[in-house]
């Protein structure tokens, strides 16, 4: 992961930023990858600071304990209107051990509206020495009035050649290759695909749910994978089948303007889950949606 991290283009941003003594008050980290995005926050942090794990700053940062470089939310916790007032209210004081404090918050996009709109003041008019590091793995629930405050620092989706890399440096598994081909750039999908034996199981079921092109195998289907534990990774495994027959590497009984308009479809999927969506009527929407776009070109070829 740390060579991934380092690599990225939002990396050397911040690292020319802080070479050139010319740090933003205010950045946002956009890290699809909700299972990394805490290590790849701590690593930027550790850059702020001109640090590193076997410095002692780079070790307390690592810790939680470094008194000017604050991390949120509490493990296991979101971000609240009580943090969030703790972090505004400890702006107001001076950094302990140097000239400047750097308030790490992940999961900044799940706050509320109503909490984004309490930084707005603080991110357009910090005090000297205060600076933030925001970390979201979407863009879309960040109010433009927070983006238009803000530096973005984007890590997009990694190649599978990376990925695999990556897993090959933790352990060998005669899963890597596969899983580094189902996560979409995700190494954190990659991580939790060769995690456990779950991962067959998801791949059956997401081949079976591509394969649907009649709306009446659709309702069974959908109960069926409607209780898994996996629905993210199962989103990803469909999405990567729809991707593939696109390109002609899987043959799927759809026809290709329909697995364009699956693959579109999936997005909006995606963020209804993020919302707590019923898994089974979502899914069961998804395959109405594509099942009539499939029938549509299907007569207009005839």
């Amino acid at each position: 992961m740390k060579e991934l991290l380092l690599s990225s283009a939002a990396y050397k941003i911040l690292d020319g930023d802080a070479r050139g003594n010319r740090l933003s008050h205010a950045y946002m980290l956009h890290f699809p990858d909700p299972k990394n995005l805490k290590e790849a926050l701590l690593a930027f942090a550790l850059r702020f600071f001109g640090a590193n794990e076997n410095t002692s700053v780079g070790a307390r940062i690592l810790k939680g304990a470094y008194p000017d470089c604050k991390l949120y939310p509490a493990e296991g916790k979101k971000l609240n209107a009580e943090a969030m007032g703790e972090i505004l209210d400890d702006c107001a004081l001076r950094p302990v051990e140097g000239t400047k404090k750097l308030y790490v918050i992940a999961g900044f996009d799940e706050a509320s509206a109503l909490l984004q709109n309490k930084t707005l003041k603080t991110l357009e008019e910090p005090l000297d020495g205060v600076y933030f590091l925001l970390g979201v793995t979407s863009l879309a629930p960040v109010l433009d009035t927070v983006r238009s405050r803000v530096r973005l620092l984007e890590i997009p989706p990694f190649t599978e050649e990376q990925i695999f890399a990556a897993l090959e440096r933790r352990a060998h598994n005669p899963s890597n290759a596969q899983a580094a081909k189902s996560a979409n750039g995700v190494l954190g999908v990659a991580e939790n695909l060769v995690s456990g034996g779950w991962f067959g199981a998801v791949a059956e079921g997401a081949r079976e749910l591509c394969s649907v092109n009649r709306l009446k195998d659709a309702g069974a289907l959908c109960a069926k994978h409607a209780e898994t534990k996996y629905k993210q990774e199962l989103l990803s495994e469909m999405q990567r089948l729809y991707f593939a027959a696109l390109k002609g590497e899987e043959r799927l009984p759809l026809t290709r303007p329909a697995l364009v308009f699956a693959l579109e479809k999936l997005g909006g999927a995606f963020a209804d889950l993020k919302y707590n969506a019923n898994f089974s009527g979502l899914l069961y929407d998804f395959l109405l949606e594509v099942v009539k776009e499939n029938d549509k070109w299907l007569k207009l070829s005839v």
